[in-house]
């Protein structure tokens, strides 16, 4: 898997953006990418050094749309990086 296809999408939410001051940033990852992918990627893509990273399951969930139809949201993987201190990742600056 090449370095630039783990990373899919930043998760910015109220819990994610609060993060930010503790130097951790969330992200979409692939589900078949492990920690030391999500390192390489990160310190990659933002030219950053990564401390730790730790990546969770999110299982599907159902979900009603309207009054009888049923949504499947499918399950993707989250990993949380942690930065060495002093680094930051400018993306986030400002959300």
């Amino acid at each position: 898997m090449h370095v630039y296809d783990v990373l899919k999408r930043p998760v910015v939410t109220e819990k994610t953006t609060a993060q930010g001051e503790l130097n951790q940033f969330t992200f979409q990852v692939d589900k078949r990418a492990n920690k030391m992918q999500v390192k390489d990627a990160v310190e990659t893509a933002f030219n950053v050094s990564v401390v730790a990273v730790h990546i969770v399951n999110i299982p599907p969930k159902r979900g009603h749309y309207g009054r009888t139809t049923v949504v499947k949201k499918p399950a993707w993987k989250k990993a949380v990086v942690t930065l060495a201190p002093g680094n930051t990742i400018q993306f986030f600056e400002g959300v």
